[in-house]
């Protein structure tokens, strides 16, 4: 029993997929545009490791010798978290979850309001922190819940700390959660608490995603099956709703999620762990931040640094993105692209591997069991 790590990137794509023009992604390319905005991007560790053998990067040479690296499409549907990571271990959704690019119809406002006992506002596609920027102030004052979208399937409720504690904010996402069935099965719930003063408010690490499980067995059960304790840090488990994850470690930052992993490396016997890293999405993409997008590249790339100390030969470490989130286009939701791969292991070969999502869920299964999982999409890359 050896050990698998592989730490997602979020939003960091590596160019549009073919059929981008559908989301209205057409020429996205996060990291490409991100190197050309801040003048080349300075990542030594990342760089040695291959990714400017993936792809055009300014200021990223190719590697001399780089691990195994390419780029992963979906198979299926969507841009956003939870499509990208389930593909990742192998789930492919069959549809477009719903989407509600004029806001939430009656009905489902109906349930909000039942749930909570509170009005709504808002009520529309928004930029998170834009959302409770110009609705905070209505909200302190009359106590309505702050409703909001994207192009994501996603249904996301801000409340003020002082207003609705957080632990009644997760209970009304979960009952939101648990009616939003049928036409309205939205991807996720996502519970948002602010705090602040007016003209400071600011959103607390207290985030809280209410996925719908997963609809079909993952190369995480697969892994459980043959033996192998599965750890998510960060939101991941909560996107899988906690369907084949053994242990939940925080990650609501990067400098905690790093931390966490940083830590299973280190005193981790066996198993997997499976991380995600969301300032580049959450703090970065999404409001068009180029330098603070850079700056948490680095930071990452330093910690890479520290983990390829740590690692033991015949651990597998991935590095790879569910989604891109080009800061370039002109709304500031996911875009439709490749994930970058790179894959550190004994006997990668310095090889391409281009492949769907799920290659990376074959490979961790095979690597940690030597095994692989006939019913489930994707292919070992070992």
């Amino acid at each position: 029993m050896s050990r698998a790590f592989v730490v997602v990137i979020d939003a960091c794509g590596a160019g549009e997929l073919p059929d981008a023009a559908d989301y209205g992604d057409s020429g996205t390319n996060t990291l490409a545009h991100l190197a050309q905005r801040v003048g080349g991007l300075q990542l030594p560790t990342l760089g040695r490791l291959g990714l400017g053998s993936i792809l055009e990067l300014e200021g990223l040479a190719p590697a001399q010798a780089p691990v195994l690296h390419g780029r992963l499409h979906p198979l299926g549907p969507g841009k956003d978290s939870t499509t990208g990571h389930r593909e990742l271990m192998g789930v492919v959704a069959a549809a477009r979850s719903p989407t509600y690019p004029s806001g939430f119809p009656a009905e489902v406002i109906t349930l909000v309001t039942a749930a909570s006992g509170r009005g709504v506002i808002c009520n529309r596609p928004d930029n998170g922190i834009e959302a409770i920027e110009q609705f905070g102030a209505e909200h302190v004052a009359g106590g309505e819940l702050i409703i909001y979208t994207s192009q994501d399937s996603v249904l996301q409720i801000a409340a003020h700390v002082d207003v609705v504690a957080p632990e009644e904010l997760y209970e009304i996402c979960a009952e939101v959660r648990l009616k939003m069935t049928g036409e309205h099965a939205v991807g996720r719930v996502i519970a948002r608490p602010f705090a602040g003063p007016e003209g400071a408010f600011e959103r607390t690490d207290g985030r809280r995603d209410f996925a719908l499980a997963p609809p079909a067995a993952s190369y995480l059960d697969a892994l459980r099956a043959h033996g192998v304790r599965v750890h998510s840090v960060g939101k991941v488990g909560q996107l899988f709703a906690g369907v084949g994850i053994d242990a939940e470690h925080p990650g609501a930052t990067n400098a905690r999620a790093l931390a966490e992993t940083t830590k299973l490396i280190g005193e981790l016997e066996h198993g997997f762990v499976f991380t995600n890293l969301i300032e580049t999405d959450q703090v970065y993409g999404h409001r068009h931040d180029f330098a603070g997008f850079a700056r948490a590249l680095r930071e990452i790339d330093d910690c890479v640094a520290d983990w390829l100390e740590l690692l033991r030969e015949d651990d597998l470490l991935v590095l790879t993105a569910d989604h891109g989130c080009d800061l370039t286009s002109a709304g500031t939701d996911h875009t439709r692209e490749y994930a970058p791969l790179l894959a550190r292991f004994a006997g990668h070969g310095s090889r391409r591997h281009d492949g769907p999502l799920a290659d990376v869920g074959a490979s961790v299964l095979a690597w940690l069991a030597d095994a692989d999982a006939p019913g489930l999409p994707g292919r070992s890359f070992l």
